[in-house]
């Protein structure tokens, strides 16, 4: 059985966190809330993440900058931010993608999610490998 992926989701509404982490976690995704910036960083740094999926808008600390912060920590796990359209126009961010939270659907969502937590990084585990040319020549 294959592990599942764990997905750390921040939100400071604690309504719509609860209502993402149960859609993933009936998706077949580990889910590892947090409620703030802060509580996130703590929750990275302790643990091996396959994915973020922040919201923009929370207070002290948004999505933006926490993106920021985790990109320091582990620039290769993939993040996802969630907001306003609007307000997140017009600036550079960290996140690899950015979702309009309004207009996303849950397929949709679940779709990108999909996608980017199954980047693979190095060879399929399984699969064979095929020795270069020249080892090939040099071992006959």
């Amino acid at each position: 059985m294959r592990p599942k992926k764990v997905i750390l989701c921040v939100d400071d509404n604690e309504q719509e966190l609860s209502v993402l982490s149960f859609m993933l976690a009936t998706n077949g995704y580990r889910v590892v809330s947090a409620c703030n910036g802060q509580e996130a960083i703590g929750i990275f740094a302790g643990m091996q993440v396959d994915l973020v999926l922040a919201d923009f808008a929370m207070p002290q600390m948004n999505g933006d900058q926490l993106v920021n912060r985790l990109k320091q920590i582990a620039g290769h796990v993939p993040m996802i931010l969630l907001g306003d359209p609007q307000k997140m126009a017009g600036e550079i961010h960290a996140a690899d993608a950015l979702l309009a939270k309004k207009n996303c659907s849950p397929q949709e969502l679940l779709e990108r999610i999909k996608v980017m937590s199954a980047r693979k990084r190095g060879p399929r585990k399984g699969a064979l490998r095929q020795a270069p040319m020249v080892e090939l020549a040099a071992a006959s």
